[in-house]
């Protein structure tokens, strides 16, 4: 099963230190394609971010998403942000793996980590839409040492 849920509340404020009232936590979007043909997803920021020129910030979206075991998440920037407000991903393309989804760290809260490459302050409001995922099928080695590791937590867990 694939689908989108809002990270649990308390989750939420751990998260997002900032003093945001329940109605920003009401306001987050569930990712929608914008057409019938659309590949990606887009996913919005959750609060108000201002990134300086050069400056990388992680902008948290409030979601979760669940997936089948083969399947992987990638994010990507939207084009209009990377074309119109040289915005850049940090990472260049986001990994989310189905493991993510509530592990115990952070319940796999979906953070974008941007990256201003102009020499102007960018801004975006809660809820506008920042960067696009895509659900990919992915095959593994037919043999294969298949470790039982559990992931715990979040952002780089997996290893350095």
């Amino acid at each position: 099963m694939r689908k989108f849920e809002k990270i649990g509340y308390v989750q939420f404020k751990r998260d997002v230190p900032e003093d945001f009232s329940e109605q920003t936590y009401l306001r987050i979007k569930i990712p929608q394609r914008a057409t019938s043909k659309s590949a990606g997803y887009d996913l919005s920021a959750a609060i108000p971010v201002k990134i300086e020129p050069y400056e990388t910030k992680l902008v948290p979206t409030g979601l979760k998403v669940q997936m089948e075991d083969n399947d992987v998440f990638l994010i990507t920037v939207r084009s209009s942000i990377g074309i119109k407000r040289h915005m850049m991903l940090a990472n260049n393309v986001g990994v989310i793996d189905a493991d993510y989804y509530n592990n115990a760290d952070n319940e796999g809260h979906i953070w974008i980590a941007l990256t201003n490459l102009g020499d102007t302050t960018q801004e975006f409001e809660a809820g506008d839409r920042i960067a696009q995922g895509i659900f990919v099928g992915y095959k593994t080695l037919d043999e294969e040492t298949v470790t039982d590791k559990v992931r715990e937590s979040g952002i780089g867990s997996t290893g350095q």
